[in-house]
């Protein structure tokens, strides 16, 4: 019940739509084209998110883990598309930084916090998330790598700094999405057994409502990543403007803003699964698609930087790397006992605070 009510409180956000698409074509002010664009993608990402789930159902675990893991960010991978079209290279990056502390700290916080206030101890599997951490660990190593070999290049070769970023950028995008086919395959095929959990099966309950017909959800799919292209467009057009006119920097909409909106879908579905006791569900989403932005993502928007003619590195500000480190201790430290209770959320809660108000005060260069 309250699942329907949220979803008709977040469809009802639609009529954004029109309004952004009234406002562009009028020319109108580039702050409200903003706030309407970033309004009208909340519900698409929410329409995107059922109709990939309603396709998981139909099409088996396998597929359907396949499935989600290439449509669970869609919507971010978008904006950051059409940003990295735009030569805004730093928000880019600030939204792919963005979206791992996002699911890490504000999802998974919520999701512990909310559930452990319903139950006093929810349990999840140890060896699913233990799995998960591990790549966490990596993806922080494959994204420490490029900022200290920048930091090192320039006292060595400060003219060749810029291409050699690149270059290795390039090649740890390859790497890392190597690493994440081998993540899918170890999940979905050699240790299934091992890392299935009870809330794999059935999870597609009386909450959920009737399934789809594969042609309606393909339809349905396809129409909601056709409206968030053309706000994600909108979006990144007029993010000079609104962020100015705002009073936020650019950094700030990258970091925070635009992973909110991008992933409020998932972010409601973890905490509705955590309210459920479905933790093994409300951890994978929010862990999972935390190794989904580092390892598919990530190097998936640093080889489209060259098909597009913009090189993008994977080198961070050193508040960005320590934002990361964090998010990966605490987290780790969250999910190494294999249960979790309302005041981990709040450690988890309390940390991305933090980091938000730094960003939030972080000067202009």
């Amino acid at each position: 019940m309250h699942e329907v009510t949220f979803m008709k409180w977040l469809n009802a956000l639609l009529i954004f739509l029109p309004i952004a698409i009234f406002l562009e074509v009028t020319h109108g002010n580039p702050t409200l084209i903003f706030i309407s664009a970033c309004l009208a993608i909340l519900p698409l990402a929410g329409i995107m998110g059922n109709a990939t789930e309603q396709l998981a159902v139909r099409a088996g675990s396998t597929v359907g883990g396949l499935l989600n893991a290439t449509f669970g960010n869609a919507t971010e991978l978008i904006i950051a598309f059409f940003a990295l079209q735009a030569g805004k290279l730093e928000v880019v990056k600030a939204s792919i930084i963005g979206s791992i502390l996002g699911n890490l700290l504000l999802v998974m916080g919520l999701s512990v916090f909310l559930g452990g206030l319903k139950y006093k101890e929810q349990k999840f599997n140890l060896k699913s998330a233990s799995t998960i951490a591990s790549l966490l660990t990596i993806s922080l190593i494959a994204l420490s790598i490029p900022t200290i070999f920048d930091l090192s290049a320039r006292a060595v070769a400060p003219e060749l700094v810029s291409q050699l970023d690149v270059n290795l950028s390039d090649a740890t995008a390859v790497v890392l999405i190597i690493m994440y086919i081998a993540y899918i395959l170890f999940t979905l095929r050699t240790h299934r057994d091992i890392l299935s959990t009870a809330d794999d099966e059935g999870t597609h309950d009386e909450h959920d409502g009737p399934l789809w017909s594969v042609p309606m959800a393909v339809g349905v799919l396809a129409a909601a990543t056709i409206g968030v292209a053309f706000m994600s467009e909108f979006l990144v057009g007029t993010l000079e403007a609104a962020t100015a006119s705002l009073g936020l920097t650019e950094f700030f909409v990258g970091l925070i803003l635009i992973p909110i909106i991008g992933n409020a879908a998932e972010h409601a579905a973890s905490v509705m699964f955590a309210l459920r006791n479905k933790m093994d569900l409300s951890m994978t989403i929010s862990l999972g698609s935390t190794v989904q932005v580092a390892l598919l993502v990530a190097p998936l928007l640093v080889l489209a930087g060259l098909v597009v003619g913009k090189p993008m590195n994977l080198v961070v500000t050193p508040l960005e790397l320590i934002a990361i480190g964090a998010a990966v201790l605490i987290g780790n430290s969250v999910v190494r006992d294999g249960e979790t209770n309302w005041l981990e959320g709040v450690l988890l809660l309390g940390v991305y605070a933090i980091l938000a108000f730094a960003v939030f005060f972080y000067p202009v260069a």
